[in-house]
């Protein structure tokens, strides 16, 4: 989803839409679609690593 869509605007005129809203904002929050194709690494913090990397010049991790 693009992130410009979180401020697409949203007319909600009865009830019956409002409850499918509420209904689909549960559901996407309960069962992520997406899951990260590849495992993520924690950002280094050592600063002998961080150094190694920089030397290698390779930033893109």
């Amino acid at each position: 989803m693009a992130t410009s869509s979180i401020f697409a605007k949203v007319r909600i005129d009865n009830p019956k839409q409002a409850e499918a809203f509420i209904e689909a904002l549960s559901a996407s929050e309960n069962k992520p679609k997406r899951k990260p194709s590849a495992p993520v690494k924690p950002p280094l913090t050592d600063y002998d690593a961080i150094r190694q990397l920089m030397a290698k010049g390779n930033t893109a991790g």
